[in-house]
């Protein structure tokens, strides 16, 4: 795990690469990468590679980047993991490949030296990468198709200029940090700013799933090899690949070959433990699969009371399965003294992120590096309300009165009267659904003008429909589709990374994992509810028979926001952020 950076001075009119430049830019990353600090320039001065190192998987120097391979033709900074990284080595060692480590860094430079970027399909794990490539002189940059790990790029028409974080590009002195209102617009839309969109006009997210290459001639054009919507699409014609046996033995045993993977590490591994059925069944399943019990970490707040404190379970928990067990207590004065670093990392601005900050912090304490996650089962097998909610507006619109119904709506249904304006198809539906602004909003929170040129900038309708290309063509798959490629996405999994690696913690997920997915989803699709119930099927019945809570941080009475309704709280939350965002 690490922080990167790549700088590419592509164009023959481009001022000399400043090497200042490229060290600043890797530095500002050293949260990511505490261990180990490396910088390659090219021959002619035209290439900088930079990476801050989180020392994971083979601990010697032999994987500190950037790294060459044998050859000494291809050079690569690489942040993430891949977790079949074995299996590729030992077919590439049959194929006659040499290697000088025993990194799956090293498996990605000679996966590309005999696939190119067909290699990407092989692949198991998160990951965004750069490769330069001597021979061609061009970079090769890629990036994982859920997006767990992030990539950002700033190109003036003569330099390119990479990183793991927007902050780190701009910490480089070159980006200007000029605001961008379709970023604003998108923030106060979602609660997050959805890529390849940023806060910033200069910068842009490189989209998950995605590659490219960059030469003297620039950008070339970006392929995508994979996305969640084909992964769906496909799975409606393999569905008779679930009946060969039960769906919930299909489920079970995916999900524990996905775990299984996710604990392939040179240093011990954590969980985050809550008290839900998706974080419990990893628990349960890494501690049979592993020597010495992972350790578990849950996070409490004063304020908490009753059922909304999952803390007393989780403890209950870790000692049925003999698990070591943390208990993290979060003050509101702990709280409060932690708020400027929190958003001085906080690489973009969003409403969530909080509870992953100081359950990191913990992990950290304990001197752990990896910490499984159970992110990503609502999303996996259908727990979220909307996979009930937003197919039922969409049939509700379908209906020949629905247009007179809606312009007939009580004053208190604000959403359902801004339907008519959302449009009646599934993205409209499900931004009524997730949004946490409406766009006729926008002008009070950011001006009128700003509003209409970030509102006409996002086009925030087609840029949700645009992840139902190709159509998932099932209910459940259109759903499952949208939350994955935008809510997860764009907020659990991006604050996810910032909060953790601001710890130096690395986050495992094997609930998000795109061969577990393409395993699953021809069975999820018809049986999503059923395969959620038995993930949870070996779980003691007091923790798998209660009713799902969510996890809460008391926002409001740590910061006076208003007290009537969670919605309401996360809004001015919004506003909170959003005027202390650095």
């Amino acid at each position: 795990m690490c922080g990167i950076a790549a700088l590419f001075a592509y164009r023959d009119d481009a001022p000399p690469l400043r090497r200042e430049e490229v060290e600043r830019i890797t530095d500002s990353m050293i949260e990511r990468g505490p261990d180990a600090r490396g910088t390659w320039y090219s021959p002619d001065g035209r290439v900088g590679l930079g990476s801050r190192r989180l020392a994971i998987i083979d601990l010697s120097d032999e994987g500190i980047q950037p790294m060459h391979d044998v050859e000494r033709e291809l050079v690569i900074v690489f942040n993430g993991e891949i977790y079949n990284y074995r299996e590729l080595r030992a077919s590439l060692e049959r194929g006659g490949a040499r290697f000088h480590s025993r990194s799956d860094t090293e498996v990605l430079l000679q996966l590309y030296r005999r696939d190119g970027e067909r290699m990407l399909g092989l692949l198991r794990g998160m990951y965004g990468f750069v490769i330069w490539d001597t021979r061609t002189r061009r970079l090769f940059v890629a990036r994982d198709p859920y997006g767990i790990k992030p990539l950002y790029i700033a190109d003036d028409g003569r330099t390119l200029r990479i990183a793991s974080q927007v902050k780190a590009l701009l910490a480089g002195g070159a980006v200007a940090p000029t605001r961008d209102v379709a970023g604003a617009a998108a923030f106060f839309l979602l609660g997050s700013v959805p890529e390849p969109f940023t806060f910033h006009a200069n910068i842009r997210a490189i989209e998950a799933g995605s590659s490219f290459f960059i030469d003297a001639n620039g950008r070339g054009p970006t392929h995508p090899h994979t996305t969640i919507a084909s992964v769906f699409c496909r799975a409606e014609d393999q569905q008779s690949l679930g009946q060969l046996a039960e769906p919930e033995i299909l489920v079970r045993e995916q999900v524990t070959e996905s775990v299984e993977h996710h604990l392939i590490a040179d240093v011990p591994v954590g969980i985050f433990l809550s008290a839900g059925i998706d974080s419990t069944t990893i628990a349960g399943i890494a501690t049979r699969l592993s020597r010495t019990p992972p350790r578990a970490f849950t996070l409490t707040f004063d304020d908490l009371h009753g059922a909304t404190d999952e803390a007393p379970l989780a403890e209950r928990f870790a000692r049925g399965i003999g698990a070591p067990h943390t208990t993290r207590r979060v003050t509101r004065d702990e709280f409060l003294a932690d708020l400027p670093r929190l958003f001085t990392s906080m690489d973009q601005p969003t409403i969530d992120g909080v509870n992953t900050w100081f359950i990191s912090k913990a992990v950290a304490e304990a001197k752990v590096k990896i910490a499984l996650t159970g992110l990503g089962g609502d999303e996996l097998f259908g727990g979220y309300p909307s996979f009930s909610n937003v197919p039922r507006l969409v049939r509700l619109m379908q209906l020949p009165l629905a247009t007179s119904l809606i312009r007939r709506a009580p004053v208190g249904h604000a959403k359902l009267r801004r339907l008519g304006v959302l449009g009646t198809g599934w993205a409209g539906a499900w931004l009524l659904q997730r949004g946490l602004f409406m766009p006729d909003e926008l002008p009070s929170l950011l001006g009128k003008q700003e509003a209409e040129e970030g509102l006409e900038r996002l086009g925030i309708v087609d840029h949700v429909a645009r992840v139902l290309d190709p159509d998932p063509a099932s209910a459940f798959g259109r759903v499952a589709t949208l939350e994955s490629s935008l809510y997860m996405r764009n907020q659990l999994l991006r604050d996810s990374d910032w909060a953790s690696m601001a710890h130096s913690v690395e986050v495992r997920t094997p609930l998000v994992d795109v061969a577990l997915l393409r395993q699953a989803a021809p069975v999820t699709i018809e049986h999503g509810r059923r395969c959620k119930q038995a993930l949870g099927a070996d779980l003691p019945p007091w923790l798998r028979d209660r009713p799902k809570t969510a996890f809460f941080v008391p926002l409001g009475a740590w910061l006076d926001l208003p007290p009537d309704g969670t919605e309401r709280r996360m809004r001015s939350w919004a506003k909170y952020v959003y005027e202390r965002f650095e």
